[in-house]
């Protein structure tokens, strides 16, 4: 009967990846949709796996026995979970560990890290507290207007926490590569994400210059640096900027909240531990 509920877990997650994304619409319910769709699969395999250990290997459920098979199936699981988890923060303890190597400098009134490359390039880096970190390209770049919306813009993912929230929906990412439409739906994340602050900014700077900031970054030549190459470093560069330069200049002005979807999630989060009291020795 564990095995039952595991597959059936397996295949409510497989099925709500399936669903597609609202094409069009406001970016308000884009990210609502594309954020349940992206959080409550892998979090279903998760409570599912754990309420299966919480029971254990013997016993029965509805007449039905239990096995070790399925026991050691969400053992499994949550092993994936930890070791993926461990492989996250020893990534971003690196990151950290080689930013503190680079000097400092005040740009635009912020703190920063400064990387000795020509190459523009911003970011966040780091986990509920990151740093701003900028390339010498980058002030070369642009000239002082320019350069106070970019920044303007990385104070948002700081204003968010995106660091800290993208860093468990990398590891989400992680663990159910697997699972139909999970780098859609990642990338999806992404330019919300970028969408939102980009929103943030034009309440700091004028809209137009942070559009031509992110023309000028997107015609210079561009690489990663080496350790900037986690999914939740916060960069201003966005394969779909048109996007991004239509939204700023529309100047939606909805916030990104989860709405009644969180009570949703909850419930589809919640539900596998209803079976937990049928489970008897």
């Amino acid at each position: 009967m564990h095995f039952m509920i595991l597959l059936f877990a397996l295949l409510s997650a497989v099925a709500l990846r399936m669903m597609p994304l609202p094409e069009g619409g406001s970016w308000h319910q884009r990210w609502q949709k594309a954020l349940f769709l992206f959080v409550c699969p892998p979090l279903v395999l998760l409570m599912t796996a754990l309420a299966v250990l919480s029971m254990g290997a013997k016993g029965k459920m509805l007449g039905l026995q239990a096995s070790w098979f399925s026991y050691l199936l969400a053992l499994g699981v949550v092993g994936w979970g930890l070791f993926t988890g461990v492989q996250l923060l020893t990534q971003l303890w690196q990151s950290q560990q080689r930013i503190y190597t680079l000097s400092q400098q005040m740009v635009m009134g912020k703190t920063a890290r400064i990387l000795e490359d020509d190459f523009p390039y911003s970011a966040q880096v780091g986990f509920w507290q990151p740093e701003l970190v900028v390339s010498r390209g980058l002030l070369k770049t642009l000239d002082d207007i320019h350069l106070e919306a970019v920044i303007a813009h990385e104070q948002a993912h700081l204003n968010y926490r995106d660091t800290f929230w993208f860093f468990a929906l990398g590891w989400l990412q992680m663990l159910t590569v697997w699972l139909p439409n999970t780098e859609k739906l990642w990338q999806e994340l992404l330019l919300l994400r970028e969408m939102r602050a980009d929103r943030y900014a034009t309440q700091q700077v004028d809209p137009l210059i942070l559009a031509e900031s992110l023309l000028y970054l997107a015609k210079a030549p561009f690489k990663s640096p080496d350790y900037c190459n986690l999914s939740f470093s916060c960069s201003i560069r966005s394969s779909r900027l048109g996007e991004r330069i239509d939204a700023i200049l529309i100047g939606d002005s909805d916030a990104l909240t989860w709405g009644w979807w969180r009570w949703m999630l909850l419930f589809c989060v919640c539900l596998p531990w209803v079976t937990v009291p049928f489970h008897y020795s």
